[in-house]
């Protein structure tokens, strides 16, 4: 890893809104080019996908494991403008546990007042913790490749600042939640959200077809959410990349790792040591 992909840390005042409001949004994160070539991968595996019936023209085409799929993606799960500010969030014992993208075509529906299907990510995991306010455990980040920046695009809702709570008051059919807002993003942004932010998925009532690419990071002692099948890139990973794809030397490195394991920390002490703790 190049030492100066430091200057993209978290900075205090990102530091701050993330922490108030659980979500954080970067702004060209992705460079034009960056941003063009992984639009034509996507629209690649999305007409490969509708070609073959398991994408409706109609409807969100939802793909776990996609990062084996093109190096392009691959090669965001350590991306250099974005891993520090991720580390900088939850530390450096982190790997991807889930990844997904997601294709939303316009619907063709006329819009409604329904209410979206709000939620807080990892399923079971907000029933059988103990603690409250639930503990955050991962993130997610969300690169935006398609413009987002006006609302009714197939946008995700939140509730900033809602991570801290356990529940949160949803109308029954009509109407979001007080406080909700649509997170408007253009292409090339960066999102990031808390995993406990309520949020929730909308329909896309525009005639922009969305598309989002979805790197979820978290402790390396969580399972993985998908059947992912990034160990056929270890080998041709350096030592960062395989711990973020969820390399250890034995099962008891992912709780009480060694250097061998945890290489990102290594580095960190190296080049970041105010980053280990």
């Amino acid at each position: 890893m190049d030492p100066s992909c430091l200057r993209h840390r978290l900075t205090d005042e990102e530091r701050r809104t993330f922490e108030e409001t659980g979500i954080l949004q970067i702004e060209n994160a992705l460079s034009p080019d960056h941003l063009a070539e992984l639009t034509q991968t996507t629209d690649r595996l999305h007409a490969q996908e509708s070609a073959a019936g398991r994408a409706k023209p109609d409807a969100a085409m939802f793909y776990p494991n996609f990062v084996p799929v093109s190096p392009l993606y691959t090669d965001l799960v350590d991306y250099d403008r974005i891993l520090p500010k991720v580390w900088g969030i939850l530390g450096w014992n982190i790997y991807l546990y889930h990844a997904h993208l997601i294709v939303t075509p316009p619907s063709g529906q006329q819009r409604t007042d329904k209410t979206f299907g709000w939620h807080q990510d990892s399923g079971r995991v907000n029933f059988d913790m103990e603690e409250s306010p639930r503990p955050r455990l991962s993130i997610k980040v969300a690169y935006f490749l398609s413009d987002t920046s006006e609302e009714g695009r197939g946008n995700f809702w939140v509730v900033p600042g809602s991570h801290r709570r356990d529940r949160i008051e949803v109308p029954d059919g009509k109407g979001q939640p007080e406080g909700a807002v649509p997170v408007l993003a253009k292409p090339g942004t960066a999102v990031f959200f808390d995993r406990r932010l309520w949020h929730a998925a909308s329909p896309n009532w525009s005639d922009v077809t969305r598309k989002v690419l979805f790197y979820g990071y978290g402790y390396r002692w969580i399972r993985t959410k998908d059947d992912m099948t990034v160990s056929d890139l270890w080998p041709s990973s350096d030592p960062i990349r395989r711990q973020l794809l969820g390399h250890a030397l034995n099962a008891n490195g992912h709780y009480s790792p060694t250097d061998e394991d945890v290489p990102l920390r290594v580095w960190l002490k190296e080049h970041s040591p105010q980053d280990v703790r």
